[in-house]
Order: structure tokens, then C-alpha cells, then sequence
């Protein structure tokens, strides 16, 4: 009996001996694509605090992609840049409420109610940048269409709204640049369907960057003098999306960071910086 007891404490002593010899750092490091160089994020700032527009893309689900963004943020408001941070996450629509959890007019638990009925993932996701966000009276911008609308498309093509819907809207058609084309394909492969219901699925994430286009245009027109950061998914902030697709060649200057994806190689063409986490660390 003592002999099989034996193995399991000596792995629990080798695991305790690890914990102690190892820290979860959460600290980050950036990696400059244009030249491969890994700088820190206090050196990426200053490179893109002239931007007009910086998308910080994310991983929906992932809680280190949310720590970037929140770092970017928070290291851009400290260097003086008069921020406003655009969010996938919130219709155009739902800008009142949006306007008064700024202000410091709602409830927790009341904007808690209503992020839900705007967005599925879990609140301690986003919980962070939300309430810096309100803490530091940086505005918040809804920039997505109602999901109703997005699902439609999906389903039956942007021919199938309404003209009224089709008037609140950009013109949609599935028309982009080969590569992400490919990667609409490759995301389109956990939605299987005939050749017709890709070119749908394809005109609703067009939908997704046109619209979320559209609004922030919009801001930038009414608010001359501030840097928008961008929080959207990485099929939206990656380059070829909206940033290419809707502001390349309006004028206004765009930076793209995206979070590490050790899974893939991302280049130059896709994001300008890549958010390099060192989780573990000798003690």
C-alpha cells in the first residue's frame, strides 16, 4: 500500500516544486511585423499614437486577448491621446445607453442587463474595459447592426431585407481580395452549406465590416481631434477587412494589432504589431 502511494506524492511534490519555481507573469511584449523586431508595448504606443484609427483584434472567448486590448487602451489614455473606443459588441443603435454608462447614469447590474442582451460572451470578459471605460469618461461607440438583421443575411442574402432595412445600410456584394476570400472560406467551413448560402454567409460578414465602417466614419467626421481604438474580432480588425476594405485610401491612417495566433503565421499584410504574451517565468 505505501509503495503505491509513493508515485503519486512524489508527482504532487514535483508539481508544488514547479509552482514555485515558475510565476504567471501576464505581462506582454509587442512584435513588430514590418521588420520582426519584438519591442515593448511602451515603444508600440509611440510608434502608433498618431493614428486616427487602432484596431486591437481579439479573440471573442480568449481572456488574454481582452488584457491587450484593456493595455493598449489604458497606455494610450496615459499618453495623452483623447480616446474613444468603438466595440463590435454594441449595435449603433443602442448608443444612449452606451452614452449614459459613460456618464456615470446607469446602474451595474442595470448595463450588466443590457451588455447581455447585446452580446453572448460573459461579462467578466469585457468587465475591465467597460468599467476604465466609465471611470475615465472615455466614450463608447456602438458600431454593429441589430443581429437580426446580420442573421437574415446569412440566411437569404442581402437581397432579402427590406428597402427600408437596405436604406439604413451600406450596399453589400461578396467582392474581396483573394486572400480574404480564403479566410471567409476557411470560417465558412464551420457553417457548411451549398455555394449559394456562401455567397450569403459571405455578404453578412461584408455587412459586419461595411456597417461597422459606416458608423465609424461617422465619428471620426463628428470628432476630428480623437483616435478611435477598435475592438472587433480578428476577421474584422485584421487588415484586409474593415480597416483595407473601408478606409484604405479615405485619408484616414489606420495601425492593426492582433493577438499572437501560435497556431497560424500572421504577416505584414494582415496586422502591424502582434501582442506577444510571456505567461510563464522563472521565479
Amino acid at each position: 500500500m505505501k509503495k503505491r502511494l509513493r508515485l503519486p506524492i512524489l508527482i504532487i511534490l514535483i508539481l508544488l516544486a514547479l509552482v514555485g519555481y515558475f510565476r504567471f507573469t501576464g505581462t506582454m511584449e509587442a512584435l513588430r511585423l514590418s521588420d520582426r523586431q519584438v519591442i515593448d508595448l511602451d515603444r508600440m504606443v509611440a510608434e502608433i499614437r498618431n493614428s486616427r484609427l487602432v484596431f486591437v483584434g481579439e479573440n471573442h472567448d480568449r481572456k488574454d486577448s481582452h488584457q491587450a486590448q484593456l493595455a493598449v487602451i489604458k497606455k494610450l489614455h496615459n499618453s495623452g491621446v483623447p480616446l474613444e473606443i468603438g466595440m463590435e459588441m454594441f449595435t449603433a443603435t443602442s448608443q444612449a445607453e452606451l452614452d449614459r454608462w459613460v456618464a456615470g447614469n446607469s446602474r451595474l447590474d442595470d448595463f450588466i442587463k443590457f451588455y447581455s442582451s447585446q452580446w453572448h460572451l460573459p461579462w467578466h470578459l469585457y468587465r475591465d474595459i467597460l468599467l476604465y471605460a466609465r471611470d475615465n469618461r472615455i466614450p463608447l461607440i456602438g458600431l454593429n447592426v441589430p443581429p437580426e438583421i446580420t442573421r437574415k443575411v446569412a440566411r437569404r442574402g442581402f437581397a432579402a431585407l427590406s428597402p427600408g432595412e437596405r436604406g439604413q445600410l451600406p450596399e453589400v456584394v461578396c467582392m474581396v481580395d483573394p486572400p480574404y476570400m480564403d479566410f471567409i472560406r476557411k470560417a465558412y467551413q464551420m457553417h457548411p452549406g451549398s455555394d449559394r448560402s456562401f455567397t450569403y454567409f459571405c455578404e453578412a460578414q461584408m455587412l459586419w465590416n461595411k456597417s461597422m465602417g459606416f458608423h465609424l466614419k461617422r465619428y471620426l467626421g463628428s470628432n476630428p481631434h480623437r483616435t478611435v481604438v477598435v475592438l472587433a474580432g480578428i476577421g474584422h480588425a485584421m487588415k484586409p477587412a474593415i480597416p483595407d476594405e473601408v478606409f484604405k485610401g479615405t485619408g484616414y491612417n489606420y495601425t492593426v494589432i492582433l493577438p499572437d495566433m501560435s497556431d497560424q503565421e500572421t504577416t505584414s499584410a494582415e496586422s502591424d504589431y502582434l501582442v506577444l504574451f510571456k505567461r510563464l517565468l522563472p521565479t
